[in-house]
């Protein structure tokens, strides 16, 4: 399963939670970052760290896969990239007609 399926695949709620609050994080941390006003050199340098930490937590709770048996993709092996075996139909390779 590559990063592009896990992130098309449902997530769990409780990451899902952890995903909005890493994104509020990032956002209020990069407002902090970006003020216009002078700030202290702690506040901005702590604001980085979060948005760092932000940005790490979403990603990671985006990237998450939920495995329970009701989903009906798992049921078919195709949320965790085992597909079942697929009979291709077999080409013409060699004779003539």
């Amino acid at each position: 399963m590559n990063i592009v399926e896990r992130a098309k695949a449902p997530t769990p709620k409780f990451f899902k939670v952890l995903r909005t609050i890493g994104l509020a994080l990032l956002a209020v941390s990069g407002s902090i970052v970006a003020a216009p006003v002078a700030l202290p050199a702690v506040v901005v340098t702590v604001a980085g760290y979060a948005a760092v930490a932000g940005g790490v937590l979403s990603a990671v709770s985006q990237i998450t896969v939920d495995t329970s048996t009701s989903s009906a993709q798992v049921k078919d092996n195709t949320i965790l990239g085992n597909k079942k075996d697929e009979v291709k139909p077999e080409t013409d390779v060699g004779g003539n007609g």
